[in-house]
């Protein structure tokens, strides 16, 4: 078998290349099954955070709905923070004070950390803000979860906007190289840092469910039916920089810490997206990654749960714990789908962060406050030297 060069795969997983691929290892090796699995992982792990879609009754197990009281909460702690002058960036649990629902708030930050790593908020009056004013009340009610925001591109930008830009920004520099500014399909994929939150400014008019899955769930499975994948996934893999400096990072995108799971990686990075394709003189990856790549995919797609993304919601994520997707969707004039994104971390709760993700952790989180910015309209997240991301 070459492997000097990209083996057959695509942002889009395709079932029957997968399906093709495991068969044709197998058969060149029947004992991958019997490989034992890497010093200091576990046969299966337990607890909250393993779970499949179908545990979930409805949506009453992970949504909670903000009363008229904690509404108006929201809204003096909106007054409040005004009145001190201070800029966006120096939001924070002392000066966006809710009394009551802020001790509701931090069960729901343990609930991220220990329990089963998501829940709702239900929901914010979009149409009663202003776009600076959902800004602050959106990192405001944040900081009550975790207490550190991350900058989500070379800027400082702290808030994103997830938006199709295809049209708007169609002669961007680079093209657009990251299928959350289209309309297109999400595969599973973890973000950086700790935690995500995603606020509805507006839903789709069609499709766009936002879909998630314990990674320890598809560890455990793994690790019990292709334990040589896990070996695979925790072994460093050639990341690409898309025209960074250096060319390409190597890091593992499995890794087990003090009892937990963790998955961090984007697709992406290894097969590329639209018009950023992989960098063709970096290494390719192997045939057993891209194997591993849909393997993941395929279980966290089989054990998922789809949320009912509403307008004015607040979804927070555990992405060391979980995957996460979105289906694509279909927009229109009076429903154009429109998020906007924090990255969070507690570090009261905090999962320690594995050493090779610790120099990212560092950068991710290391604005200063008077460095924070909240850009209130869509732009596509940039490298400090301008290039998109």
């Amino acid at each position: 078998m070459d492997t000097s060069k990209q083996p057959d795969i695509e942002y889009h997983p395709n079932l029957q290349k997968y399906l093709q691929r495991q068969s044709l290892r197998l058969a060149e090796n029947p004992d991958l099954p019997k490989t034992p699995l890497p010093p200091g992982f576990p046969e299966r792990v337990d607890g909250p955070i393993v779970w499949e879609g179908n545990d979930w009754v409805n949506e009453d197990q992970w949504v909670y709905r903000l009363s008229e009281m904690e509404l108006k909460e929201i809204s003096d702690a909106l007054l409040h923070f005004r009145s001190t002058g201070l800029a966006l960036g120096f939001i924070a649990r002392d000066n966006f004070p809710l009394p009551t629902l802020s001790l509701k708030l931090r069960e729901f930050a343990q609930e991220l950390y220990s329990g089963r790593g998501f829940f709702v908020l239900r929901t914010i009056p979009i149409d009663d803000y202003s776009r600076e004013e959902l800004a602050i009340i959106y990192a405001g009610i944040s900081t009550h979860v975790g207490s550190a925001r991350g900058k989500q591109d070379g800027t400082g930008a702290v808030l994103a906007h997830i938006k199709d830009l295809t049209v708007s920004h169609a002669h961007e520099k680079g093209g657009i190289g990251n299928s959350a500014y289209t309309t297109d399909k999400q595969v599973f994929h973890t973000d950086v840092g700790d935690l995500i939150a995603l606020m509805a400014l507006e839903i789709a008019q069609e499709g766009g469910t936002s879909r998630i899955s314990s990674g320890a769930r598809v560890y455990n499975e793994l690790a019990a039916t292709r334990p040589d994948l896990i070996h695979t996934l925790s072994e460093p893999w050639p990341l690409d920089s898309f025209g960074g400096d250096p060319g390409y990072t190597t890091r593992p995108l499995l890794y087990y810490e003090d009892g937990h799971v963790i998955i961090q990686y984007s697709r992406r990075h290894f097969t590329g997206y639209g018009k950023q394709k992989r960098t063709p003189h970096i290494p390719p990856i192997t045939e057993a990654q891209a194997e591993a790549l849909d393997a993941v995919h395929f279980l966290a797609e089989k054990y998922s749960l789809g949320l009912n993304f509403q307008k004015g919601d607040i979804q927070y994520i555990n992405s060391l714990g979980l995957l996460h997707a979105r289906d694509a969707f279909q927009d229109s004039e009076q429903h154009t789908r429109h998020l906007i994104r924090l990255w969070l971390r507690n570090d009261e709760l905090a999962w320690s962060t594995p050493k090779p993700l610790q120099s990212i952790w560092q950068r991710l989180y290391s604005a200063r406050p008077e460095e924070q910015r909240f850009p209130l309209e869509p732009e596509i997240r940039r490298k400090p030297g301008g290039m998109t991301k």
